[in-house]
């Protein structure tokens, strides 16, 4: 998997893919990783995938009641952005001394 924690993705399939600011404009939703669940590929993007959970009142939460929490969405529905253009790109890896690292198509470095 070619996505880790920390990295800034955008959303390219699913019900997040756009969002619409008060213009009427669309534009792809973005957000940054919270975490790589590598087993069943699928990442917790912050903001994305939102879901209303019913909680019920504990030591921690005295109210309780309905939250919203991002809930994990396939690696395949999201592509890394990248840092030159600020647009969706693939990424693969090379072999630059000695290490392997992460780039995008446009030649750019991902992992410093």
């Amino acid at each position: 998997m070619k996505i880790k924690a920390g990295d800034t993705v955008a959303v390219i399939a699913g019900r997040d893919r756009f969002v619409t600011d008060k213009k009427g404009n669309k534009t792809r939703r973005t957000g940054r990783v919270l975490r790589v669940f590598k087993d069943e590929d699928r990442v917790l993007v912050e903001g994305v995938n939102l879901v209303k959970k019913h909680q019920r009142p504990t030591g921690a939460n005295d109210k309780g009641g309905i939250i919203e929490k991002e809930a994990p969405i396939h690696v395949s529905n999201v592509a890394l952005i990248d840092p030159k253009t600020g647009k969706p790109t693939r990424v693969y890896m090379k072999v630059i001394d000695g290490k392997k690292v992460r780039v995008a198509k446009s030649g750019e470095r991902l992992d410093k």
